[in-house]
């Protein structure tokens, strides 16, 4: 879709709907309003899709203005811009499914479309000087943890998922917190109740691995995903050590196999 073909988002409406504590505007239609919000959040220009769009959309979810039926539809929207070829149509999908989520709804395909996407991307920025905020594995990470959390979804599948993805193969060294947030994602799926421990260290073998076959022969500096790696464990350790929040307001909750997982972590990192 070129800059042409693009709906039209009325950026000084939103910002009016956001100054007016995010009301419903009288005798507006829903619908349209979703799919313009929709389009928003895929939006090249970083104003309009981290800005005013991006803040009434979370509100209206959390407050249930946009209803079932609607984040239904919206959620199947996200799912399929996994697959869009622009990068922040991408990345910011998982933020939209996310909340979404985060509100109790769930399908299937958004799941399967997610798990599809996360390992495979390669745009692995942070920021873009005119793109702005990308943040795919960020991003894909806070939608990693509440998947993780949710009772219709696999932790172990998830905590899989999340090796996966740090064990492929990447130039970008991740420098935007990415690693704070994805050890937050694992520490927010290890704290999932009913998790056995083998399910908690299970997902830590395929990394173990990686690291005790070495740097591979006539790299002259350690591959990115590797240092990306360590980083990740090394930020989960300290969650592991301490507990993590489900959530800003959310009390602190220890690890299901707090003391399992440290000492697994320590015998992983130790082959690096």
């Amino acid at each position: 879709m070129t800059n042409t073909d693009r709906p039209r988002i009325d950026a000084a409406r939103w910002q009016r709907i956001r100054e007016n504590d995010c009301t419903l505007p009288d005798g507006a239609h829903l619908p349209a309003l979703v799919d313009e919000l929709a389009e928003a959040l895929r939006d090249p220009d970083p104003a309009v899709r981290d800005g005013a769009p991006y803040t009434v959309l979370r509100l209206w979810i959390e407050r249930d203005v946009i209803d079932e039926p609607q984040r239904a539809r919206l959620g199947a929207v996200m799912a399929e811009r996994f697959a869009d070829p622009e990068i922040q149509a991408r990345t910011f999908a998982p933020l939209v499914l996310d909340m979404i989520a985060t509100r109790g709804d769930f399908d299937e395909s958004w799941l399967a479309a997610f798990c599809r996407w996360y390992p495979a991307e390669t745009d692995l920025r942070g920021h873009d000087a005119e793109l702005g905020w990308l943040h795919a594995v960020a991003h894909g990470a806070d939608l990693l943890g509440t998947f993780g959390r949710h009772p219709a979804v696999d932790p172990a599948a998830m905590l899989a998922l999340a090796a996966e993805r740090l064990l492929a193969p990447t130039d970008q060294i991740l420098a935007q917190q990415e690693d704070d947030r994805l050890g937050h994602a694992l520490a927010r799926i290890l704290a999932r109740p009913g998790l056995t421990a083998e399910q908690s260290v299970q997902w830590l073998d395929p990394i173990e691995a990686h690291f005790a076959a070495g740097r591979p022969a006539g790299a002259p500096t350690t591959p990115a995903h590797t240092s990306n790696c360590l980083r990740t464990l090394r930020a989960l350790y300290v969650l592991a050590d301490l507990g993590v929040r489900d959530g800003n307001a959310a009390p602190l909750e220890q690890l299901t196999h707090a003391a399992t997982v440290k000492r697994r972590l320590a015998e992983v990192l130790a082959r690096a």
